[in-house]
């Protein structure tokens, strides 16, 4: 098997090869490696609900009563009670009738995608789309279709030469993982209107992040503000982010829950959610509902880290196609991907945790750091970074 060796030479050598770094203790504005405390400046724990004393207690109390595993999957015998309250919270959060869980948001995807579309439809995705979504096309068989990323134009040429397939199924990022920008959501919903295609939305950076009270980019924009607001878009999302815990849900009507449940395979096959896993993510989504200090502070620091970077780095690339972030998303822009880690290493000995985004994650030539702020951030912490930043990579 020499291919196996050559391959991971042939990864070193272009600046691709990748590898583990160990974390000591919980997640949070900093972690600790190998005994030294680094800032971390790449974790999606947006609001820091992954090491809240809220949903580890809520975790703690109900491995005590539920056990370790669930044992079976969800039609089997791993369906508990603390399942079927997540999913009501999650509905109620997402303000549609029923949710349904996977173990993980790639699942969620993998799943919900393939149950909905097949050979005889068209998938028609944004082309920075998440991979989880892009898998999920190509899993399910349909003629997978690409619009220019952030064009709402594109995307209705694309569908208006799209009549002849049975189903149509738009994707989108609602915030795209890697540039932290928010699809034109509005418009989008209006393409999909005019020309009959299911919209399915990727929430998981979005939720507990964006809207008044965490609700998404649905609240950001203004679209759940009226009981006749349109529910018929479908609601992918993580526990894994701003939640705090772990695992991946679609939201929607009780019809297109009740037919994942029978078709999702990656639903139906696989063992079903700890119950601790469960409970934490209650708690976490309880926090998302009443701590509204949190998302403010998040906020706050989303825009500190927009000025500093505006100030020290003003030739960065940082928000996407958005002139005035809201997402706790900055890519810094370094092009070559072996610069990228070397930058990355050289951040890492000065004490700060920001890994390099190389290919295939990102486009070649577009190799970057993705600077996540979280809440529990100070100032100092942030300003240390974009001041450190600043001297490896400013003109």
């Amino acid at each position: 098997m020499d291919f196996l060796r050559k391959t991971l030479d042939d990864l070193s050598r272009s600046g691709l090869l990748r590898e583990l770094r160990c974390v000591d203790g919980a997640q949070g504005p900093a972690v600790r490696i190998a005994g030294r405390e680094y800032v971390c400046l790449c974790s999606n724990n947006y609001l820091g609900f992954a090491s809240r004393p809220e949903t580890a207690r809520a975790a703690a109390r109900a491995a005590e009563e539920f056990g370790c595993g669930s044992g079976a999957s969800r039609l089997v015998s791993g369906n508990t009670a603390l399942h079927e309250e997540l999913e009501a919270a999650i509905a109620r959060l997402k303000a549609r009738p029923a949710a349904i869980l996977f173990p993980t948001g790639y699942m969620a995807n993998v799943g919900a995608i393939s149950a909905l579309v097949s050979s005889k439809d068209a998938v028609i995705v944004d082309k920075l789309d998440h991979a989880s979504i892009i898998d999920g096309c190509r899993l399910s068989g349909a003629r997978i279709l690409v619009y220019r990323h952030y064009d709402p134009g594109k995307l209705e040429h694309v569908l208006s030469k799209s009549h002849n397939y049975r189903r149509k199924l738009v994707i989108t990022d609602s915030v795209f993982s890697m540039d932290g920008d928010v699809a034109p959501l509005p418009s989008i919903i209006e393409v999909c209107n005019k020309h009959g295609a299911m919209l399915m939305i990727d929430e998981a950076h979005a939720t507990g992040v964006l809207g008044a009270t965490g609700r998404g980019t649905e609240e950001h924009f203004g679209l759940l503000e009226s009981e006749a607001a349109d529910r018929s878009t479908i609601v992918m999302g993580t526990l894994s982010k701003a939640v705090g815990s772990f695992g991946g849900f679609v939201a929607g009507s009780r019809e297109l829950v009740d037919y994942l449940k029978n078709t999702a395979r990656s639903f139906i096959y696989t063992t079903a959610l700890p119950p601790s896993v469960c409970a934490a993510s209650l708690a976490g989504i309880r926090l998302i509902e009443v701590d509204s200090q949190s998302r403010e502070k998040l906020q706050s620091n989303i825009r500190l880290l927009s000025h500093l970077l505006s100030d020290l780095l003003p030739g960065a690339q940082q928000s996407g196609s958005n002139s005035s972030p809201v997402t706790p998303i900055f890519p810094i822009h370094v092009g070559d991907a072996a610069r990228a880690v070397a930058v990355s290493q050289r951040l890492f000995e000065a004490g700060y945790l920001c890994p390099a985004i190389r290919p295939p994650t990102v486009p070649a030539g577009t190799s970057r750091l993705r600077v996540s702020v979280q809440a529990g951030h100070t100032q100092q912490q942030l300003r240390g970074f974009v001041e450190t930043l600043a001297a490896e990579i400013g003109d």
